[in-house]
């Protein structure tokens, strides 16, 4: 029997890997974001990680350096959340409440129906599902014992889908052919005093989840520290761009770089199921939205963009596009299914994986 050739790539030595690794992030990165893709900075990174992965590379970032991107990322949800949006949903946290709970009952069931046919596992399948902040969901799922790499397969997916349909349906209610999202200050002036909280929410919030032993720690620490901090005293937080940038392209890395060629056949198979999951979504989410429109009486657009299942930062540039949606419902309801996802994902991950085995 003839031995088997080696794989020249595998070869390279670490160096090597990390500049192929480093030239096609750039270029994967600068490629989605001139094409307005979400969350480029992430997931060009990501796709790169996986390449060098499945090519054969084995790397990986050093601890401090990963766990220093979450805490990054934490405190820049934390800031999104800003204190008017508590009051939208104070004000009308019924109407919030139950459409919420609906779209949770809906991706939990893909998620449930997914790992019940054995596409996914279950836990995978039901973190893959949840709609909310994707690079949130994909931390949680890692410290909670799901396949991240999946998990960012499905999450990503839905993203770009949910994005795309936003986009589309917002063209029945707005010309949105002129929208363009705000340009990038990447070097903006630093206001030492929010950019010094920032930095201490994110050390702060790290060490003290860690000290109580708060799963999924290095993030939720300074999400949760943020929030107070933000949300509750009024304080100002930072995140330059030149801060945010890395961290996205370190936990693109942190997530692509796990792939190898069994898991991407894996993931590739399973994309046909995950799609059609997306769309069936989608649609449920657009039925919230028709029930609100007219039986509540809000405007459709505000209504739909207010379900829409993920791409929070694409539905927040289309609903400033047009004058009359409303905007705090908008964000109200995006930040209450995150928040209430945060809450209830683990214990309903672990319920829906114990009942799939069953």
């Amino acid at each position: 029997m003839a031995p088997e050739q080696a794989d020249p790539t595998s070869r390279l030595p670490n160096l090597g890997w990390w500049a192929l690794l480093a030239g096609l992030s750039i270029v994967l990165s600068v490629l989605f974001e001139w094409a307005d893709l979400p969350a480029g900075l992430l997931i060009g990174p990501m796709i790169a990680g996986i390449v060098v992965g499945v090519l054969g590379a084995r790397l990986s970032l050093p601890p401090l350096v990963s766990r220093g991107a979450q805490a990054i990322i934490g405190c820049l949800i934390a800031a999104s959340l800003e204190p008017a949006l508590f009051t939208a949903l104070i004000g009308d946290w019924p109407i919030l409440l139950g459409a919420t709970l609906a779209t949770l009952f809906a991706s939990g069931a893909l998620g449930g129906l997914i790992a019940r046919f054995g596409i996914l596992p279950g836990t995978t399948a039901i973190w893959g599902s949840a709609p909310g902040a994707a690079s949130a969901m994909v931390l949680m799922a890692d410290a909670f014992g799901a396949d991240v790499r999946l998990v960012a397969f499905m999450q990503y997916v839905r993203v770009i889908m949910v994005s795309v349909a936003a986009a589309l349906i917002a063209r029945l209610f707005v010309d949105t052919s002129g929208i363009e999202p705000p340009p990038v200050a990447w070097f903006p002036a630093l206001e030492w005093g929010a950019f010094s909280t920032t930095l201490l929410v994110a050390v702060v919030g790290s060490a003290g989840a860690w000290l109580v032993r708060l799963p999924a720690m290095i993030f939720l620490g300074p999400l949760a520290l943020g929030i107070v901090v933000h949300a509750g005293f009024g304080l100002p937080l930072q995140l330059p761009h030149w801060l945010l940038a890395p961290s996205y392209v370190l936990v693109g890395w942190s997530i692509g770089l796990r792939f190898d060629r069994k898991v991407l056949a894996h993931a590739g198979r399973s994309l046909p199921e995950v799609m059609l999951a997306v769309l069936l979504l989608i649609g449920f989410c657009g039925g919230v939205a028709w029930v609100l429109a007219h039986v509540l009486g809000i405007d459709p657009l505000t209504a739909y963009l207010a379900t829409s299942p993920g791409g929070m930062d694409s539905v927040a540039v289309i609903a400033a596009a047009s004058g009359k949606v409303d905007m705090a419902f908008v964000m109200a309801m995006q930040m209450m299914r995150f928040l209430i996802v945060l809450l209830a994902g683990p214990p309903v991950a672990r319920w829906f994986a114990l009942r799939v085995r069953e």
